[in-house]
């Protein structure tokens, strides 16, 4: 044996002895859990869990004595070779990479509220001069970022992007190991294959001038989806009209639970993850993140959301709060990042309550599209998915309650609203 192989070896030793990655995939906990609920929703979707495509990750966290966290990791119906729409999670590594970059460019005066000025250089595409949701009335990457974060929004994603490109994002995401991830489109716009593949001219700029100029960017590869199911439904509208066939996924996007599940931990704990899959953040970054993951519309003032109606406390709180307009109290903090479109809803996080000492990571997929039919907005969100995934969440959060610990966690770094 050489001696980059003994290197190798010894060090995964020592990562097993540490507990890194102390997991398994055990599906008794979870029917346990679920079997307890005495719950109906819960009963009928775990039941068929094939038609709804239910896949569930639920990860619980011990610490010792001195903070440091533990994992256990149970899973129901988790494939991540069966394909599924990731909807917005994608928006959750392009965030990160966004930062990731800026921080690699390592350039004076470039950061995420450095002001930007976005060009159109191929067709479909769209310039951005001016954000009237920023404090400063003009664009940035940490404006986008909270956008995305706190009310998922579609044009703050594809700026993000944009300023990655096609070919840099999914490199970047190999190289960490997220294997299943393919990010080949921008949300919510119609746009070819080819178009996907080009990206915007990006000016960074400050009073004094230019600081980094960003041409524009073409993906040289033909990236597309080689996964199980990537053909779904029994058709789709298209320009109004049915199509009697299957709906093609292969140029769509692609984010496993289990991967989103990972990148959470990355992200929350990236003392306890293996070095490839951290991304290159500061700690401020991570302040930052933890705010902008879990603050609700009504505590942001840039950007502000003022309709509390329409932008209530789970809008995109899908695990406890999703299926209801009631306020979330203080204690509980919810860090994540949702999806929902063609009629998956997936949510994707970590939950925490400071009161309680309550910690866990959270992951689930469900579908609900009984028609099979893409694009006739007739899904049934409201009657089981926000249903699900809300009570889901709540009979995860009373497991937790009942468990003991032999050390509460110290949660006080993530709690960014008491630490003002």
């Amino acid at each position: 044996m050489n001696q980059i192989s003994i290197i190798n070896l010894l060090t995964l030793v020592v990562l097993m002895n540490n507990n890194l990655w102390c997991q398994t995939s055990n599906d008794e906990l979870l029917e346990k859990i679920f079997s307890e609920s005495g719950n109906n929703i819960i009963s009928a979707v775990v039941s068929n869990p094939q038609k709804f495509k239910l896949q569930v990750i639920y990860t619980r966290i011990d610490r010792d004595s001195k903070n440091y966290p533990y994992f256990s990791t149970f899973k129901f119906n988790v494939d991540n070779k069966k394909y599924f729409y990731p909807a917005s999670t994608v928006k959750f590594p392009t965030a990160l990479l966004a930062l990731e970059k800026l921080n690699n460019l390592n350039i004076d005066k470039l950061n995420k509220f450095t002001s930007i000025k976005i060009d159109s250089n191929y067709s479909g595409q769209s310039k951005v001069v001016f954000d009237s949701s920023s404090s400063t009335k003009l664009p940035s990457i940490g404006n986008y970022i909270k956008k995305v974060f706190i009310v998922s929004d579609n044009d703050a994603h594809n700026r993000l992007y944009e300023f990655l490109g096609q070919q840099y994002t999914n490199e970047s995401l190999i190289s960490k190991s997220f294997f299943s991830a393919k990010i080949l489109h921008r949300l919510a716009v119609s746009m070819t294959p080819e178009q996907n593949k080009h990206t915007n001219a990006f000016h960074f700029f400050d009073e004094n001038g230019g600081i980094y100029e960003q041409p524009p960017q073409a993906n040289p590869h033909n990236y597309m989806l080689e996964i199980e199911d990537v053909k779904q439904g029994k058709g789709y509208f298209e320009k109004g009209e049915l199509v009697n066939e299957p709906k093609d996924f292969s140029y769509s996007n692609f984010f496993a639970l289990e991967d989103q599940h990972e990148m959470l931990k990355s992200v929350f704990f990236p003392e306890a993850v293996a070095l490839e899959k951290r991304f290159n953040l500061s700690d401020e970054d991570y302040k930052f993140l933890y705010r902008a993951m879990s603050i609700l519309p009504r505590e942001s003032d840039f950007p502000s959301y003022p309709d509390r109606e329409y932008y209530y406390d789970g809008f995109v709180k899908f695990f406890m709060f999703g299926d209801s307009k009631e306020t979330i109290p203080q204690n509980i903090r919810i860090f994540n990042k949702v999806g929902i479109a063609y009629g998956h809803i997936i949510d994707n996080a970590y939950i925490v309550d400071f009161d309680k000492g309550i910690e866990f990571m959270l992951s689930a997929v469900i579908y609900v599209n009984e028609n099979e039919i893409f694009n006739d907005d007739k899904y049934e969100y409201d009657s089981i998915g926000f249903p699900f995934l809300a009570e889901l969440g709540r009979i995860i959060y009373r497991h937790e309650s009942n468990r003991i610990k032999n050390y509460l966690p110290d949660l006080s770094k993530f709690n960014w609203s008491r630490n003002r």
